[in-house]
């Protein structure tokens, strides 16, 4: 199955719309989970790389259907399939949900999660662009990315408490996932206060968006490694 996807997301380094085959392709891959498995398939590691590394193509698609084949497209494809090797190693959950997941607020929680995480990682992208060397416009795309994914991000923590409330009855449990996504949320909004409030401009705020997603990768997957909390993203 993967290895399907993996050879058409390369085809994008002929040109950014070529990416298209394999988002289709993907995207059938995950609704086909879902229908085999009877839930969406977010759960546990192996889904949710799956699901960032296409989440991350469909972004990249998004913010460079008129860009020409270049570095932009070299580091994104480069991340999608290290994602997707990463998936490939991981074990398989099969099953149903559990029944403390079997909501509508847990399911829009996790797909906003990591959506928002896609356009951060695209942010990423666009501010190592500029800071090679690139234009205006890479810092500007950078802007963009991190707006979006942090208003996605913010819904994702809202549904994120009325799922904990529901299921432990508790809106914030203290657990270290739990700290360290709020982390994620007050760096960009530090980026955000930057660029529109303080109307900084350039490498240092390129900088900070790149610090943000360094942030993301180690709350999903370092705190999980290396801290015992109540969910794996």
């Amino acid at each position: 199955m993967n290895i399907l996807v993996f050879i058409l997301y390369p085809l994008a380094l002929l040109g950014v719309r070529y990416i298209v085959p394999a988002l289709i392709v993907h995207g059938s891959l995950i609704i086909l989970s879902s229908v085999l498995y009877g839930r969406i398939p977010l759960i546990g590691t192996r889904d949710t790389l799956g699901f960032l590394a296409w989440a991350i193509g469909a972004v990249f698609l998004l913010f460079g259907w008129n860009r020409k084949r270049g570095a932009y497209t070299l580091i994104t494809i480069s991340l999608i399939l290290l994602l997707l090797a990463g998936s490939a190693v991981s074990p398989v959950m099969r099953g149903p949900l559990p029944p403390v997941l079997k909501t509508i607020w847990f399911e829009l929680h996790v797909i906003l999660s990591f959506v928002s995480y896609a356009f951060f990682a695209l942010a990423a992208v666009f501010g190592a662009l500029y800071l090679r060397g690139g234009s205006a416009q890479d810092e500007q795309e950078q802007y963009r990315c991190a707006l979006l994914g942090y208003a996605l991000f913010s819904l994702a923590m809202i549904f994120g408490g009325i799922w904990a409330h529901l299921a432990w009855g508790a809106y914030w449990l203290w657990t270290p996932k739990e700290l360290w996504t709020t982390i994620v949320w007050f760096s960009y909004s530090l980026y955000l206060h930057a660029r529109l409030v303080r109307g900084w401009t350039g490498k240092p705020v390129a900088g900070m968006g790149i610090a943000g997603f360094i942030i993301v990768l180690f709350t999903y997957v370092g705190v999980g490694l290396l801290m015992k909390s109540s969910h794996e993203f």
